[in-house]
């Protein structure tokens, strides 16, 4: 504080009150855990049941026979997501399960594509018999 009269300053020798000191801290601590409150993900639950989903449903497609890489990359995934949920790192298990579903619908369409090519070859393949069979009979 300035003193106006003679020009020099004068020091404030009151010592806060113990109340005011304590609603700071008070205050502070409040402040720190709501922004580590807000700053936490909650468990990515509705996403990893969504993987799961799609690994299940990639395996039941075929993807673990007509699109391996796909469909262990999938399974690999969703493994270390389980693993990021136990260890509580719910933004690292949001992302691998993200990226899980994401390798599961790949590996589960590569599958369902397989299939229909494999089996429009196949018939191809008999329409060609036929055709020849055709060729063969009127002759």
């Amino acid at each position: 504080m300035f003193n106006s009269m003679d020009g020099t300053m004068m020091k404030n020798t009151y010592p806060p009150k113990s109340n005011q000191v304590m609603l700071r801290i008070g205050m502070a601590v409040s402040a720190v855990v709501l922004m580590a409150g807000c700053a936490s993900n909650p468990a990515p639950t509705e996403q990893m049941a969504v993987s799961r989903a799609a690994v299940s449903s990639a395996l039941a497609a075929g993807g673990n026979q007509f699109a391996p890489v796909q469909f262990k990359s999938a399974s690999d995934k969703l493994a270390a997501a389980e693993r990021a949920m136990a260890d509580k790192d719910y933004e690292l298990a949001l992302r691998l399960a993200e990226q899980a579903e994401v390798d599961a619908k790949l590996a589960a369409e590569m599958a369902r594509s397989t299939k229909a090519q494999r089996a429009a070859d196949a018939l191809q393949d008999d329409i060609r018999v036929l055709r020849q069979e055709i060729d063969r009979q009127s002759k």
